[in-house]
């Protein structure tokens, strides 16, 4: 039963992306942008951004345990997918600039990791469900030009599932002595790292 409740998921990310795309696939395909599930796969690798918020996101659900080790690693993703439809059709979120909510995102990611936050499992859905938003956005916005929208987002998709797969991995050194001071330390610096990402994109 558990395998079935966690597959779905997973599942269902791909089916989003693949059915919901291709329409724009179909319309933009030849644009002369580059495109394709190897982009794709490498850009989350290349955001300095993106790669410490998902490599958070699995440390915290390491750190908070079962359930939250299986479903935030999905729910970012599922709600990363919602975010990405978003930017495709030019709606905008009634939030601050994407930029900024992606900066923040990673200062109260690394922060609940630093201050050990063991959130009750709505409250670590919801922020992680939210800075997805965010994060799809961000790239929803530029898939219609894409030469391949489909395979760049299946690649991005399956490179932020690796990120949190590393974050869980890394939530290992829990198990160990002075583990915990170890992946906090982590999180302040991820933190601190935000607020610089949040610094560079205020303008000040």
């Amino acid at each position: 039963m558990q395998n079935r409740t966690f597959n779905f998921p997973c599942r269902a990310v791909v089916v989003l992306t693949a059915i919901l795309l291709m329409g724009q696939a179909q319309a933009h395909a030849g644009t002369g942008l580059r495109g394709g599930f190897a982009l794709g796969f490498v850009h989350p690798f290349d955001g300095f951004d993106h790669l410490l918020a998902m490599i958070c996101v699995g440390l915290w659900g390491a750190f908070l345990g079962r359930p939250l080790v299986y479903v935030l690693p999905v729910a970012f993703p599922i709600m990363m997918v919602v975010g990405a439809l978003f930017g495709m059709f030019g709606i905008e979120l009634p939030v601050p600039p994407v930029e900024q909510g992606i900066a923040t995102s990673v200062i109260v990611l690394g922060g609940c990791i630093a201050l050990a936050w063991r959130a009750p499992l709505w409250v670590a859905c919801a922020i992680v469900a939210v800075f997805a938003l965010f994060h799809g956005y961000a790239h929803g916005v530029m898939l219609p030009a894409a030469a391949d929208p489909v395979g760049y987002s299946l690649g991005f998709v399956f490179a932020t599932g690796l990120l949190h797969v590393a974050g869980i991995a890394l939530g290992l050194l829990n198990h160990w002595p002075k583990g915990v001071i170890t992946t906090r330390a982590i999180g302040a610096s991820v933190g601190v790292a935000g607020l610089w990402l949040l610094y560079a994109t205020s303008g000040i």
